[in-house]
């Protein structure tokens, strides 16, 4: 078997441009879809996949150690985001030839079932930007946690950390702490809530929020801090009671190595089309297992992302919970072609081969490329500039 072409074909879902991958063989009919969204870069990502395209034309899909190996390695220059970016989406849409070939689920290729449904949780608008991005405020948080919790979500994401200069005094503190608690208090103790910190803070500063919320017991903290500094995330795992949770913005287990050895978080979030693709997700993931951290999947992409995830937390020892966001576009699921079950806030295996989806090609042609909008622009009142 062998590649015959590479294709992209981008999908505008308002704020993000999913960039599907495409893989074809010499075999008729037999082709594997992947998935390389990345926000603000979509141009890059097409551009890095047809960079690979002439090192992987010609070879067999199915040898994916060997081709992941070509595209690190004879890239020379080591691979940021971008380039790992197109990278996973080539390796998953080797995962889904392989699947089909052998007529089997790619969890079954990972090494098997090792639980029988997957834990998800959602976002504030099941997804929808405005809501997930920009609830600071009281009565439509609550509102939009129960919409959550009636699709049968039993686990929320919240991302109403104040935009943070180095220091910001009492105020966004006890305002951020009333939210958590009003909150708490709705949802009851049996649903978990994470919050997400976007790296807007400081390491004062996450210290100081966080230790405002703990009463409260969030599942997680994510991001703290930025992703550049692991020590810093290190000093404010130390001096918080609340489990700490990184890695949507680290690729490859090298990047997670530090992370790791400095057992500076309590969860791993790999993004499966960011971090090298699923055998890349499944060596971080063993690595996290070593220091007795769990595994939480970050996905806020399209439903080719979502389909990869599942099969990744079904066969993932120290999987924890997974995030989707379905609910961003109304015709998700018209591009995407899929067997997916949902049941309580569970997925529910999906054994056809591969994958198991398909794209509707035509359909996805009515949303071609738009610019995203850049709900990442945002500055401080003072007018410098704030990490979104």
């Amino acid at each position: 078997m062998k590649i015959t072409d590479i294709k992209t074909l981008v999908v505008n879902a308002q704020m993000r441009n999913w960039v599907f991958v495409k893989l074809e063989t010499d075999q008729p009919g037999l082709y594997g879809w992947g998935e390389g969204t990345l926000e603000w870069k979509t141009r890059a990502v097409v551009g890095c996949v047809e960079d690979f395209k002439p090192m992987l034309v010609g070879q067999d899909p199915t040898r994916i150690e060997f081709l992941w190996q070509i595209m690190y390695r004879h890239s020379f220059w080591r691979l940021g985001v971008i380039g790992t970016t197109a990278l996973s989406a080539i390796e998953q849409a080797c995962w889904d030839i392989l699947g089909k070939s052998l007529g089997q689920p790619v969890y079954r290729l990972l090494g098997g079932r090792v639980r029988d449904k997957v834990r998800m949780y959602t976002h504030l608008g099941l997804g929808e930007m405005t809501a997930v991005y920009q609830t600071f405020d009281v009565a439509p948080l609550l509102e939009r946690a129960q919409a959550v919790l009636e699709k049968g979500y039993r686990a929320v994401k919240v991302v109403f950390v104040p935009f943070s200069q180095p220091l910001m005094g009492l105020p966004a503190v006890k305002h951020f702490a009333t939210l958590m608690e009003k909150l708490r208090d709705a949802v009851g103790d049996e649903v978990d809530i994470m919050i997400d910190f976007h790296g807007r803070t400081t390491t004062g500063q996450a210290i100081e929020y966080i230790r405002a919320v703990e009463e409260f017991h969030p599942f997680f903290c994510e991001e703290p801090v930025p992703p550049e500094q692991p020590d810093a995330l290190l000093e404010v795992r130390r001096s918080v009671r609340v489990p700490i949770a990184t890695g949507e913005r680290l690729a490859t287990r090298w990047e997670f190595r530090r992370v790791c050895e400095l057992q500076a978080c309590h969860v791993l979030q790999p993004d499966l089309s960011h971090c090298g693709g699923l055998l890349e997700a499944k060596k971080i993931a063993s690595l996290g297992e070593t220091y007795l951290m769990g595994i939480a999947p970050h996905n806020p992409n399209g439903p080719v992302a979502n389909a990869a995830a599942l099969h990744f937390d079904l066969a993932t020892p120290n999987f924890l919970i997974q995030e989707d966001m379905v609910g961003d576009v109304p015709w998700r699921f018209d591009v995407v072609k899929t067997a997916l079950r949902s049941e309580q806030g569970y997925w529910l295996p999906n054994d056809q081969p591969g994958l198991g989806i398909d794209i509707d090609e035509a359909e996805a042609r009515k949303h071609p490329f738009q610019q995203e909008v850049l709900a990442q622009m945002v500055f401080h009142p003072d007018g410098s500039v704030a990490e979104w």
